[in-house]
């Protein structure tokens, strides 16, 4: 059955459209307000890779939220001033904005005016590369599109001489139109079931081969491509921007104990990252979830890089992927500027290691520390099963690697390699060699 389309109009301020920015966030009064210009700084970065050229940043300090234009009458006089004299073209929000807030600004301004969940998005959907990405971004600009239709289609309810919205076409479009976006999520969400599925088939796949796997996580520019390709000579992008790459890339690397590991880059974490790209983004970032090490790297050289390992830990929680064990890279030591910064994270985060990705600097140092996370990883053990607890036996042969295995009367005995995780599931059956006779061997 033919899919139907969407007769959405396209919005009247495409962003690609436009070049020039005007960006504002907000602090309360006594708050920091140097860190409401970092915020700014950072959201100047994401219009940087969007292609925006910012030509103001001004924080503001507010008291209390309006709930019709989020600031009050005398701050948007202000800045509506500020936007004609600097030539911006868009006006952009470091803070979320509601639909009705977005709509009323909109007609004060007599400019586009967006908020910086709908700039992430923006930037998501024009550096995603591979076909899952673009289903993922897809479905992340319908849910956060659906609430926000009323302002696409005001130019009919215009058309209609002023009648009222209750029953007008532009309300009986949006209706229609609100069909049609959650018909296309439902396909959307089964496409990209389904691509989680075959990643999962993969991903057993490499468990049963046994190769640990360490997935690289950190703030969006923290350097994890670099670190990758350093390691491996992998022909990965790498970018001085937010958001270089935003699809999981595998590489094999050999440790100098000559074990076999997987590297994988995931897609870099960002402060108030929108929900809707967490839930989009589920199954790429899942390689963080299914690994068994995370390399957390921070950029020690950025303003705020405790703010950033926070958030990224924050993202990490929300996917419950703490419980694994991380090493914290400390990464861009070569421009770190102050050295209490690498000590007040090395107090805060443990097993921390210092490096430059860029220059090799401290690979020697990161490596014993990853041969010493792998060797935890597992523990080779005799156990002696009785046939009544096949379902752990396959629990065993599907999470653990098996030496050697075989069966003595009602009992099966395996040699084999498993999680530290297991390890409680097994306890009472531990094959003690000396009170028997027959054992594998």
């Amino acid at each position: 059955m033919k899919e139907p389309q969407l007769n959405i109009p396209k919005e009247p301020h495409e962003l690609k459209r436009f070049k020039t920015a005007l960006l504002i966030a907000t602090y309360s009064p006594g708050a920091d307000r140097a860190l409401c210009e970092e915020f700014l700084n950072e959201l100047e970065r994401l219009c940087e890779t969007f292609g925006l050229q910012v030509v103001d940043k001004i924080p503001c300090s507010i008291r209390k939220i309006d709930a019709a234009t989020f600031l009050g009458e005398g701050k948007i006089d202000e800045l509506v001033a500020k936007a004609e004299k600097a030539g911006a073209e868009v006006i952009i929000f470091d803070d979320e904005i509601s639909p009705q807030q977005q709509r009323n600004l909109e007609k004060i301004f007599q400019k586009p005016v967006i908020d910086r969940t709908e700039l992430i998005i923006e930037v998501f959907a024009q550096r995603a590369q591979t076909n899952e990405a673009r289903l993922q971004i897809e479905l992340a600009k319908i849910r956060y599109q659906i609430p926000r239709l009323k302002r696409l289609w005001t130019h009919l309810e215009r058309q209609a001489g002023g009648g009222g919205f209750m029953g007008g076409p532009g309300e009986k479009q949006i209706e229609l139109d609100k069909r049609m976006l959650k018909h296309r999520m439902i396909r959307l969400e089964k496409e990209i079931k389904a691509v989680a599925a075959k990643r999962e088939v993969q991903r057993s796949l490499r468990l049963r081969t046994g190769v640990p796997t360490f997935a690289i996580v950190g703030y969006t520019n923290a350097g994890k491509s670099t670190l990758l390709k350093a390691l491996t000579k992998a022909e990965v992008l790498v970018e001085d921007k937010l958001f270089a790459t935003l699809d999981t890339t595998t590489r094999k690397f050999i440790l100098p104990n000559k074990q076999e590991i997987l590297l994988v880059d995931t897609v870099g974490f960002i402060r108030k990252i929108p929900h809707t790209l967490v839930a989009a983004f589920k199954s790429t970032l899942e390689e963080a979830v299914h690994t068994d090490i995370l390399l957390h790297l921070i950029d020690v050289s950025s303003t705020n890089p405790e703010q950033q390992a926070e958030a990224t830990h924050e993202v990490l929680k929300e996917l419950h992927a703490l419980d694994h064990p991380i090493i914290t890279v400390l990464n861009k030591i070569d421009q770190c500027e102050n050295p209490l910064v690498l000590q007040k994270l090395r107090i805060k985060y443990p097993k921390t290691v210092e490096i430059s990705a860029l220059h090799g600097t401290g690979f020697d140092r990161l490596m014993e520390m990853m041969m010493q996370e792998v060797s935890n990883l597992r523990k080779r053990v005799k156990l002696r099963i009785p046939q009544s607890h096949y379902a752990l036996v396959s629990e065993l042969m599907r999470e653990g690697r098996v030496i050697q295995s075989e069966y003595e009367e009602n009992d099966i005995l395996l040699i084999i390699e498993i999680p530290a995780a297991l390890e409680y599931k097994i306890s009472q059956f531990i094959y003690d060699e000396r009170s028997s006779s027959g054992s594998p061997s």
